[in-house]
């Protein structure tokens, strides 16, 4: 073996190890609610101001409104199993 080949498969083995361990250390469904627990808690709008402050009027408003448009979905999604009949 030549040293460009060892070089390659040194890479390869780094590059699955690496894909391996982050598919192991958080599962899909731990970066799920991570994701949804950043959405709720509106971390989007930290530093969305122009010197890179928070608006917390803004950031209210976005919690709020994520929280009731959850909400809505949940009260829609149970009406529409009562009109379907299975509750």
């Amino acid at each position: 073996m030549n040293e460009q080949e060892r070089e390659r498969e040194a890479r390869e083995a780094l590059e699955r190890v690496s894909r391996d361990s982050e598919s192991l250390g958080s599962s899909a469904l731990a970066r799920m609610s991570r994701h949804a627990q950043d959405h709720f808690s509106a971390r989007d709008a930290v530093g969305a101001d122009a010197d890179g402050g928070t608006d917390s009027i803004e950031l209210w408003g976005r919690r709020i409104g994520r929280v009731l448009s959850l909400i809505g979905v949940l009260v829609l999604g149970l009406w529409l199993l009562v009109q379907l009949g299975i509750i």
